[in-house]
């Protein structure tokens, strides 16, 4: 299978772990002959040094033509004095409206070696694997107007949805549901926004058609609590764009290091951008000391959500498990009587696992 790839490497340590992502994809492509092709451009920070732009057009066109985009980090104190229309997370907001990526897709999976790492006592957080389905280009951030007024005595943020923005994202939640445990909790404020009183009569609208998947509604505020007393309970959250913001940084916690939260953010054809969650972690760019297995794990879910290739996906999240059995690691993971590993090295870990049964000769083109 021919598929052609997008990186996006950013700024921080956003082009390290978009190396060890690439090297992975490489693996596979040749485990399984496969033919990746791979090009790579600009955003956020490092786009507008070169630029003048958080995301230049020619960013935004070879995106649209891309069958995956994968983003390292973007953002960084360095640009922290520039005007919000020119920080450099406007670029990652900007592809995500460019290119239709209306689900944010966040799961959350407690690794038996990282219990001990977890904020959360280990009998909390053990057996936790939730995924958080977030609507990504709607909502509060999206909203017009948006505006001081009064000569700065007064501001105004609107949260304004489609009902067919609510629809599809609730489908996609009900979709990820059926495929895992069948458990969906649909999550809002209906208590007191009039948005999320169409939101819960949309997601009861919608459960008709998926009699397999029990569902539960809760307040975000409830959900809040229950991440952090009983994670375990969780199968698939849905919720609007700012709540799933929220929720989605306050359940990464769970594991213990951001290192290990992959993301995807997808459309109806199935075209994502992946992404780790970490961020740009600009004091330790540079220093190979950044945890590539987010942005593994991240390819993981590209291989399954946008091409469909299930047992090459499984085959990297197996190699990650192994790596972590045989108690390898960085410096965040601070695994008991591990073995401290930099970053390029925990990836070669990875690649050597996904390779090791690799008999097959095949010639891969990689354009960069």
């Amino acid at each position: 299978m021919k598929k052609h790839i997008v990186l996006l490497p950013g700024d921080g340590i956003g082009p390290e772990v978009t190396k060890a992502a690439k090297q992975v994809l490489e693996a596979i492509a040749g485990r399984y002959q496969h033919t990746f092709t791979f090009e790579s451009h600009e955003i956020g920070g490092a786009a507008i040094d070169q630029q003048g732009t958080p995301l230049p057009e020619d960013t935004i066109e070879a995106c649209k033509k891309a069958d995956a985009i994968f983003l390292g980090a973007v953002g960084g104190p360095k640009w922290d004095q520039l005007p919000g229309h020119m920080r450099p997370e406007k670029g990652l907001l900007g592809i995500r409206k460019q290119l239709g990526l209306f689900a944010n897709l966040r799961p959350v999976q407690a690794f038996q070696q990282l219990l001990h790492a977890s904020p959360l006592k280990p009998e909390v957080v053990a057996g936790s694997d939730l995924l958080i389905v977030r609507e990504l280009t709607g909502g509060l951030y999206f909203g017009e107007p948006r505006e001081r007024r009064d000569n700065g005595q007064s501001v105004v943020d609107t949260l304004a949805y489609q009902r067919m923005e609510i629809e599809r994202i609730v489908e996609k939640a009900f979709e990820s549901a059926r495929v895992r445990r069948k458990h969906l909790t649909s999550v809002d404020k209906a208590n007191v926004l009039e948005s999320s009183r169409m939101w819960r009569e949309i997601v009861e609208e919608k459960k008709v058609d998926y009699p397999d998947v029990e569902v539960e509604h809760m307040l975000v505020d409830a959900a809040a609590m229950k991440l952090v007393t009983n994670p375990s309970s969780f199968d698939v959250l849905v919720t609007e764009n700012m709540f799933g913001d929220i929720l989605s940084d306050e359940a990464s916690v769970l594991t213990g290091s951001l290192g290990m939260l992959p993301s995807a953010s997808v459309r109806e054809d199935g075209v994502g951008l992946y992404e780790p969650v970490h961020g740009s972690a600009p004091d330790i760019a540079g220093e190979n000391k950044a945890n590539p297995l987010a942005s593994i794990l991240s390819v993981a879910m590209m291989l399954k959500h946008s091409f469909g290739m299930h047992e090459e996906a499984e085959t990297v999240e197996a190699a990650v498990q192994q790596v972590l059995q045989s108690r390898y690691h960085t410096q965040d993971l601070k695994i008991s009587n591990g073995v401290l590993v930099s970053g390029s090295v925990l990836a070669s870990k990875v690649v050597d696992q996904i390779s090791a049964n690799d008999t097959t000769e095949h010639i891969m083109r990689c354009y960069v």
